[in-house]
Protein backbone atom coordinates (compact mmCIF):
# COMPACT_ATOMS: atom_id res chain seq x y z
CA UNK A 1 0.00 0.00 0.00
CA UNK A 2 1.34 3.30 -0.50
CA UNK A 3 -0.04 7.24 0.57
CA UNK A 4 -3.44 8.04 -0.56
CA UNK A 5 -4.73 11.95 -0.27
CA UNK A 6 -8.41 11.94 1.45
CA UNK A 7 -10.50 14.74 -0.05
CA UNK A 8 -8.39 17.30 -0.66
CA UNK A 9 -4.62 17.45 -1.88
CA UNK A 10 -1.90 17.82 0.29
CA UNK A 11 -2.06 15.89 3.26
CA UNK A 12 -1.31 12.28 2.62
CA UNK A 13 -2.38 9.26 4.55
CA UNK A 14 -0.78 5.72 5.15
CA UNK A 15 -3.28 3.80 3.84
CA UNK A 16 -2.83 0.75 5.70
CA UNK A 17 -2.95 3.85 8.87
CA UNK A 18 -6.62 4.73 7.21
CA UNK A 19 -7.96 1.29 5.30
CA UNK A 20 -8.42 -1.99 6.49
CA UNK A 21 -7.56 -5.05 3.86
CA UNK A 22 -10.80 -4.90 2.26
CA UNK A 23 -10.87 -1.07 1.93
CA UNK A 24 -12.69 0.36 4.77
CA UNK A 25 -11.73 3.32 6.64
CA UNK A 26 -10.19 1.65 9.75
CA UNK A 27 -12.63 2.68 13.66
CA UNK A 28 -11.37 5.37 15.02
CA UNK A 29 -10.07 3.77 17.86
CA UNK A 30 -7.38 1.91 15.99
CA UNK A 31 -5.82 4.99 14.02
CA UNK A 32 -2.34 6.73 15.53
CA UNK A 33 -3.74 10.02 16.69
CA UNK A 34 -2.40 12.49 14.09
CA UNK A 35 -4.14 11.03 11.19
CA UNK A 36 -7.36 10.54 13.61
CA UNK A 37 -6.42 14.42 14.07
CA UNK A 38 -6.37 14.96 10.41
CA UNK A 39 -9.30 12.97 9.03
CA UNK A 40 -11.77 14.88 11.82
CA UNK A 41 -9.79 18.18 10.46
CA UNK A 42 -10.76 17.56 7.11
CA UNK A 43 -14.42 16.53 7.40
CA UNK A 44 -14.32 20.18 8.59
CA UNK A 45 -12.64 21.86 6.19
CA UNK A 46 -13.54 20.02 3.47
CA UNK A 47 -16.27 22.16 0.43
CA UNK A 48 -14.75 24.98 2.10
CA UNK A 49 -13.39 27.75 0.17
CA UNK A 50 -9.64 28.68 -0.98
CA UNK A 51 -7.81 31.07 1.51
CA UNK A 52 -6.84 33.16 -0.74
CA UNK A 53 -10.19 33.47 -2.72
CA UNK A 54 -11.24 34.45 0.29
CA UNK A 55 -8.90 37.46 1.20
CA UNK A 56 -9.50 38.62 -2.31
CA UNK A 57 -13.59 38.52 -2.03
CA UNK A 58 -14.32 38.47 1.59
CA UNK A 59 -17.51 37.09 3.58
CA UNK A 60 -19.70 39.38 2.00
CA UNK A 61 -18.75 37.61 -1.44
CA UNK A 62 -18.29 34.52 -0.60
CA UNK A 63 -19.83 33.05 -3.12
CA UNK A 64 -17.17 34.08 -5.75
CA UNK A 65 -14.61 32.11 -3.91
CA UNK A 66 -13.40 28.65 -5.46
CA UNK A 67 -13.74 25.58 -3.57
CA UNK A 68 -10.36 24.34 -2.15
CA UNK A 69 -9.15 21.33 -3.44
CA UNK A 70 -5.76 21.28 -1.52
CA UNK A 71 -5.15 21.90 1.80
CA UNK A 72 -1.19 22.14 3.22
CA UNK A 73 0.26 23.08 6.92
CA UNK A 74 -1.18 21.23 10.44
CA UNK A 75 -4.62 20.77 11.57
CA UNK A 76 -6.08 24.57 12.99
CA UNK A 77 -3.09 26.06 11.05
CA UNK A 78 -4.07 24.48 7.56
CA UNK A 79 -4.20 26.69 3.84
CA UNK A 80 -6.49 25.42 2.01
CA UNK A 81 -6.25 26.83 -1.97
CA UNK A 82 -8.15 26.14 -5.44
CA UNK A 83 -6.63 24.99 -8.50
CA UNK A 84 -5.37 28.90 -9.74
CA UNK A 85 -4.23 29.44 -6.35
CA UNK A 86 -1.93 26.00 -5.57
CA UNK A 87 1.31 27.06 -7.22
CA UNK A 88 1.16 31.03 -5.39
CA UNK A 89 1.22 28.80 -2.12
CA UNK A 90 3.79 26.43 -3.13
CA UNK A 91 6.11 29.52 -4.61
CA UNK A 92 5.60 30.93 -1.30
CA UNK A 93 6.32 28.26 0.23
CA UNK A 94 9.25 26.98 -1.28
CA UNK A 95 10.94 30.09 -3.14
CA UNK A 96 9.63 33.29 -0.76
CA UNK A 97 10.67 31.23 2.99
CA UNK A 98 6.81 30.04 4.19
CA UNK A 99 8.85 26.89 4.88
CA UNK A 100 10.59 28.90 7.60
CA UNK A 101 6.62 28.71 9.54
CA UNK A 102 6.08 25.18 8.53
CA UNK A 103 4.74 23.08 11.75
CA UNK A 104 3.73 26.73 13.59
CA UNK A 105 0.26 27.47 14.89
CA UNK A 106 0.00 31.04 12.50
CA UNK A 107 1.77 28.89 9.18
CA UNK A 108 -1.54 29.85 8.04
CA UNK A 109 -1.35 33.72 8.84
CA UNK A 110 1.65 34.18 7.65
CA UNK A 111 0.77 33.20 4.12
CA UNK A 112 -2.30 35.15 4.20
CA UNK A 113 0.16 37.94 5.42
CA UNK A 114 1.70 37.48 2.11
CA UNK A 115 -1.07 37.51 -0.25
CA UNK A 116 -2.36 40.55 1.28
CA UNK A 117 0.86 41.84 0.52
CA UNK A 118 0.81 41.03 -3.30
CA UNK A 119 2.49 38.48 -3.24
CA UNK A 120 1.94 35.56 -5.98
CA UNK A 121 3.54 32.98 -8.27
CA UNK A 122 5.02 34.27 -11.07
CA UNK A 123 3.84 33.69 -14.29
CA UNK A 124 3.69 29.76 -15.26
CA UNK A 125 5.10 28.96 -12.17
CA UNK A 126 3.66 25.07 -11.56
CA UNK A 127 2.01 23.97 -8.41
CA UNK A 128 2.55 20.15 -7.20
CA UNK A 129 2.45 17.51 -9.29
CA UNK A 130 0.26 14.55 -8.22
CA UNK A 131 -1.39 11.58 -9.35
CA UNK A 132 -4.79 10.69 -9.33
CA UNK A 133 -6.09 7.15 -9.67
CA UNK A 134 -10.05 7.94 -8.73
CA UNK A 135 -10.59 9.98 -6.24
CA UNK A 136 -14.24 9.62 -6.15
CA UNK A 137 -13.61 5.75 -5.59
CA UNK A 138 -13.22 5.92 -1.66
CA UNK A 139 -15.08 4.23 0.80
CA UNK A 140 -17.80 6.73 2.75
CA UNK A 141 -15.96 6.80 6.27
CA UNK A 142 -17.13 5.43 9.23
CA UNK A 143 -19.97 7.92 11.65
CA UNK A 144 -18.62 7.66 15.17
CA UNK A 145 -20.58 6.50 17.75
CA UNK A 146 -21.15 9.59 19.88
CA UNK A 147 -21.72 7.59 23.35
CA UNK A 148 -18.77 5.33 22.77
CA UNK A 149 -16.31 8.13 21.33
CA UNK A 150 -16.66 10.75 23.27
CA UNK A 151 -16.88 13.94 21.12
CA UNK A 152 -15.17 16.13 23.28
CA UNK A 153 -12.56 14.14 24.13
CA UNK A 154 -10.71 10.69 23.34
CA UNK A 155 -8.48 9.25 26.17
CA UNK A 156 -5.36 7.91 24.88
CA UNK A 157 -2.08 7.19 26.57
CA UNK A 158 -3.13 9.81 28.80
CA UNK A 159 -3.93 12.17 26.81
CA UNK A 160 -7.48 14.27 25.55
CA UNK A 161 -8.19 16.00 22.31
CA UNK A 162 -10.92 18.56 22.37
CA UNK A 163 -12.18 17.54 18.87
CA UNK A 164 -13.61 21.14 18.75
CA UNK A 165 -10.19 22.70 18.36
CA UNK A 166 -7.79 20.08 18.29
CA UNK A 167 -6.13 20.56 20.98
CA UNK A 168 -4.36 17.95 22.72
CA UNK A 169 -4.12 17.72 27.09
CA UNK A 170 -2.47 15.72 29.07
CA UNK A 171 -4.91 14.03 31.66
CA UNK A 172 -4.61 14.43 35.49
CA UNK A 173 -5.15 10.91 37.45
CA UNK A 174 -5.53 10.84 41.04
CA UNK A 175 -3.28 8.99 42.71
Amino acid sequence: MGKVSIGLRGWRFDEEEVFTDEGEYRPFDEMDLDVLQRLVRLSVVYGGPCDACWLIHGDENIDECNRAGYVYGEPLAEVLVCEEHEPDFVYWFREAGGDEGAGEKDFDDHFHEWFLDGGRAPEGYEGMEYVADDPEDLPEPPQPDTDELDVDARMEDGKRIDMRNMEIEDLDYPS
